[in-house]
């Protein structure tokens, strides 16, 4: 079975980067019926966060991606880590290091000087004297000194790893006793049987440390798949400068989850020329082989495209409830129904929708100065009054084509064009000369709001 999971540190919110690497973990285990496993690795006390927990599983809740399981915690493991250490030192495969901070910084500097890699010289490694005095020792593994560590990662290929040239007696325990990352990562993921390992290409220089502990105790080694990482739009590494990095900053700025998803997944891996990809159509053809090897770049364009899309597809209710959670709601609003589809035509974000269904929904408080400049004057308010008149005649629930029919029939017995009167009525009933279609809106808002509206610009 297919077993992989997303092991997020709680020491700052989630980013896109790590909800796609939990993204593409998640498909491949669906897709093969396999297990998808969550793991918070919070063995930095002092530097852990409530909020930055809290934001991972809301951020998952969002996204729609459920997990197999209860969450591990890291910070309630470390008996079990305690075991395997000392395992480890009782078969001889790692031992206590006595050398001081001094010691290390000095033989650093020895090594920088000759123009040496700086690394730890072993000399602890095989001690068999008196410890010295007052020294707390680290624990170091027993790394081999020579030949090759080499895997065949799932996107890149055959990587290969000189061991004398990257390897050193790495710590697996401070002197505290509490274990490093790269030994919990291993002991973690072998008890919790994962079988693929996908990350961001960052962790590549960990692989070799990990298989070293995978082997030394006894565990089987994961299917790596190391993802290249996604870049700013000027070819640097994504940061804020570029947009936003944390997964819940882009509900606030109206994005889907949908949409969200489906840009992340697109970049990096592709299923053709294929562009659109709910979740489902995701897990049925997701593919790891198909990730790219090149670092994939952030279109901001795409995201919005991509967005735009969902919010002219998904059905009202989805919609809806999505603008509930950003503060507005359209349950009482007349037309609801009718209001979200002629606003989801134009909107990129739910906050555009958002506003625009405001400024439909309210009455205008003020005018928008450079439309009234052009558009309002004193012709424009005698039309204006005179269609005031016309519209009593109308229904109070009439159509948007009723509407139309009304006001063609209005202007032909004025002689007028709909250029002479659309604007002045749109400001009228919006505050500004850009909204959705007038008669479209005159369906939502009704007739006598619409009268109402435009006694109050007349009135000024």
């Amino acid at each position: 079975m297919i077993v992989t999971r997303f092991a997020p540190s709680p020491t700052g919110y989630l980013h896109i980067g790590g909800l796609r690497t939990a993204l593409y973990s998640y498909l491949y285990a669906r897709k093969n019926g396999g297990k998808f496993l969550l793991r918070i690795e919070d063995t930095d006390l002092k530097r852990n966060s409530e909020d930055a927990v809290r934001a991972i599983h809301e951020a998952f809740a969002w996204c729609g991606l459920d997990y197999d399981g209860e969450v591990e915690y890291q910070s309630k493991r470390f008996e079990i880590y305690k075991k395997y250490i000392a395992a480890l030192l009782e078969r001889g495969l790692a031992y206590r290091c006595y050398m001081s901070k001094d010691e290390l910084d000095a033989l650093r500097a020895e090594q920088e000087a000759r123009g040496e890699r700086a690394r730890y010289d072993g000399r602890y490694r095989d001690f068999t004297g008196t410890p010295p005095a007052g020294i707390e020792p680290v624990i170091r593994i027993k790394a081999p000194l020579s030949g090759e560590i080499k895997f065949n990662d799932g996107i890149k290929g055959e990587i290969k790893f000189n061991a004398a040239d990257i390897l050193d007696d790495f710590i697996i325990a401070r002197s505290d006793g509490t274990p490093t990352y790269n030994f919990v990562v291993v002991v973690d993921d072998a008890l919790m049987g994962v079988t693929d390992v996908i990350r961001g290409d960052d962790h590549l220089s960990n692989t070799p440390k990990q298989i070293v502990l995978y082997q030394a105790l006894g565990f089987s080694v994961p299917k790596f798949y190391h993802v290249a990482m996604i870049n700013g739009e000027d070819g640097k590494k994504l940061s804020k400068r570029h947009s936003a990095t944390d997964v819940m900053e882009y509900k606030a700025m109206g994005y889907l989850p949908e949409a969200l998803l489906n840009f992340l997944v697109r970049l990096g891996w592709s299923h053709g020329d294929d562009e659109i990809f709910s979740l489902s159509d995701m897990v049925r053809l997701f593919d790891p082989a198909h990730i790219s090897k090149s670092a994939s770049t952030y279109n901001t364009s795409k995201l919005e495209w991509l967005n735009a899309h969902y919010i002219k597809t998904l059905p009202y209710k989805r919609l809806a409830a999505a603008c509930d959670e950003l503060g507005f709601s359209f349950e009482g609003v007349p037309n609801k129904e009718l209001l979200l589809d002629i606003l989801r035509e134009r909107s990129k974000t739910l906050l555009d929708m958002i506003a625009s269904a405001k400024s439909i929904v309210n009455a205008p408080n003020s005018y928008d100065e450079k439309a009234v400049n052009k558009f309002i004057n004193d012709e424009a308010l005698a039309l204006l009054a005179k269609f005031k008149v016309a519209l009593e005649s109308a229904s109070d629930a009439a159509s948007a084509q009723e509407f139309e029919e009304l006001t063609n029939e209005f202007l032909s017995q004025s002689e007028k064009k709909l250029k002479d009167l659309a604007q002045p009525l749109r400001i009228a009933m919006t505050g500004t000369s850009v909204s959705p279609g007038i008669f479209e809106v005159m369906q939502v808002i009704g007739k006598n709001e619409v009268i109402n509206r435009i006694n109050k610009l007349i009135k000024g």
